[in-house]
């Protein structure tokens, strides 16, 4: 026993002399090297360094300190601080141990964390398991601190100046963070507030709220950390509003299509690398997108599970248009076909499925109703392998394939439309419309490019419409031969219609150029047909429609109705270099074979 007090004691002494050298500046070198030994970590003082151990508050300061990065991260600096002062809690007395106080002065912060979600602010190598998480600070004081961060995993740049502090003297304030700077390359104020530090236990829950502002976007929220400093593992809600959508990018990193004035709203539950969102919400034009989505993160890759549902979702309040960032909103060269490109580095690393009905999609003034997809992402393959909807009173089936592992994705798409009532579609007039009848259409093209339109411009396939029987104004049908009956039933505004026996047309895509193989609709005193191209590089039209006529025709000038300009801005007119006038057509053109037009529609057959 009596051995045992005397060892006891012989220790003690031992420590209180070391802890007097580390007042009086001896080992504090060595300390240093311990410090970053078990930090894993090069820490370097090149100022002065005072370490008080023999105090109810110990406390260590140092100046000019740099800090590395570990190990798992790009070699480089985590911090350089001009002057730290560190004040610790010895545990006792109702007061559990951890950091009194931090103090950072004159200090820049490097934060780095790569695609596969190593940090260099991670205390211990994520790839070995999850590590402790931060000790408890109670006070903490970073006035003005300059902030680079570079997380490629959020997709998110700041360069900036942060400043966070609380009240020595009034502990039951709360924590105030602010930074402003540029993120992601525009300008951007962050603050949040949070429970004061000094009532934060690992025991309970520590709340916060934040606010943000970039760009025309504001994004605010509030929410609790299930355990103090540990980001992985929270529940917050969040409102969002903005001019664009797209503008979301400069603050939060994710990547989405451009729309007018915005409003979005959602949960989000994060434990480690799972996420859960949950009652989204989001508002632009008249569209509306709601649901629910999971997001797995492992090794820099994601895999998503979404479901979202719409009321109504219009294309016209998608594109730089709706935004207002068309370079030239009143240009007649305007495109119909997006030129936006995909964020293809981020399908590459995601995979997952997603869900989508919508009970109205407006595309120009065709609605598909009761339209329901789903699309499938397997790190850069995006596929569609169903996407069905009812239009003008037909049946949509649409398949596509993006496979996007390459600079030059490559695009597959296959739609079909059965039995699309013609007389459904909006005219200006009232009463029947000009041309009806069930039409039937099959798309089949593939192409190379980053945006539809530019996959578009160099497809190859087939585009074959077929019209089994329908009507068609009088006198539609009389004035693609321009003759004097068909005049006067326009100057009369006729309302009369002739039967349309049969119609089909076929046209053949190569390198981005649709070329008419056949074209023909066969009425009751008018045989129709035409030829032409559709270029869809530069979205323009030039296609010739000739009537001819089955019987007797007064005063007919022979020439064919062009049709000419822009899939956006079509225009009509006459051929005057092919025309002739004649006083009297005998119209010796006969009915076609509607079984065999509509059975091959590119027979030559079938051609008048």
């Amino acid at each position: 026993m009596k051995w045992t007090v005397l060892s006891l004691a012989a220790l003690i002494g031992l420590l209180l002399l070391l802890a007097a050298a580390l007042d009086a500046g001896y080992l504090q070198g060595p300390i240093v090297r311990l410090v970053a030994l078990r930090a894993g970590r090069d820490i370097h003082v090149d100022g002065a360094l005072r370490i008080h151990l023999l105090a109810f508050e110990p406390r260590l300061t140092a100046e000019h300190v740099s800090i590395g990065n570990p190990s798992w991260t790009s070699p480089g600096l985590t911090a350089e601080i001009g002057k730290l002062t560190l004040v610790l809690a010895i545990p006792g007395s109702g007061r559990a141990s951890g950091i009194q106080r931090l103090q950072l002065e004159s200090a820049t912060l490097h934060l780095l964390r790569d695609s596969a979600a190593l940090a260099n602010w991670q205390r211990t190598d994520p790839r070995k398991g999850a590590g402790h998480g931060l000790p408890l600070i109670r006070s903490l004081s970073l006035p003005d601190v300059h902030v680079l961060l570079d997380d490629q995993l959020r997709h998110l740049k700041f360069d900036g100046r942060v400043s966070a502090q609380d009240d020595q003297e009034k502990p039951e304030q709360p924590l105030h963070i602010a930074g402003a700077g540029q993120l992601n390359g525009r300008s951007a104020t962050i603050e949040l507030t949070a429970d004061p530090l000094a009532s934060a236990s690992r025991d309970k829950p520590y709340r916060f709220a934040f606010d943000e502002r970039s760009s025309g976007a504001h994004v605010s929220g509030s929410g609790t950390l299930l355990q103090p400093f540990d980001l992985s593992v929270l529940d917050m809600t969040f409102d969002a509003t903005g001019a664009d959508l797209k503008d979301l990018y400069y603050l939060t990193g994710t990547r989405f299509i451009d729309t007018g004035h915005f409003e979005f709203s959602g949960k989000l539950a994060r434990r480690g690398q799972h996420s859960q969102y949950s009652d989204l919400a989001v508002r632009f034009g008249d569209s509306d997108v709601h649901g629910s989505a999971s997001i797995e993160m492992s090794g820099g890759r994601s895999t998503i599970d979404a479901n979202l549902n719409s009321q109504l979702l219009r294309m016209a309040d998608v594109g730089l248009r709706a935004a207002g960032r068309e370079p030239d909103p009143d240009s007649a060269q305007r495109l119909l076909l997006s030129v936006a490109e995909p964020d293809f580095g981020n399908w590459r690393r995601n995979k997952g499925r997603v869900n989508f009905r919508a009970l109205r999609v407006d595309v120009g003034p065709v609605p598909l109703r009761g339209l329901d997809a789903e699309l499938a992402m397997d790190y850069g393959v995006v596929a569609v392998s169903s996407l069905t909807a009812d239009v003008l009173g037909g049946k949509l089936v649409a398949h596509l394939k993006v496979d996007a592992r390459t600079d030059s994705p490559l695009a597959a798409f296959d739609l079909n439309v059965a039995d699309a009532e013609l007389g459904l579609l909006p005219h200006k007039e009232s009463g029947p419309a000009p041309l009806e009848g069930p039409l039937s259409i099959r798309l089949a093209l593939t192409g190379r490019g980053k945006s539809i339109h530019l996959i578009a411009a160099g497809a190859d396939g087939t585009l074959t419409a077929m019209l089994p029987h329908g009507t068609i104004r009088a006198s539609l049908a009389e004035l693609t031969g321009v003759d004097l009956r068909g005049l006067g039933l326009l100057l009369a505004k006729s309302k009369q219609e002739d039967e349309v026996r049969c119609g089909a047309a076929n046209f053949q895509a190569r390198d981005g150029t649709l070329t008419a193989q056949n074209l023909i609709v066969d009425t009751d005193p008018v045989l129709i047909s035409g030829q032409g191209v559709v270029n869809l590089g530069t979205e323009s039209l030039d296609l010739k429609l000739q009537g001819h006529p089955k019987g007797l025709r007064f005063l007919r000038l022979r020439s064919p109705l062009l049709v000419r300009g822009t899939l956006a801005h079509p225009k009509f007119g006459i051929d005057a270099h092919e025309s002739s006038f004649v006083l009297v057509d005998r119209g010796r053109s006969s009915d076609v074979d509607c079984a065999a037009l509509l059975g091959a529609p590119e027979s030559s057959a079938a051609r008048p």
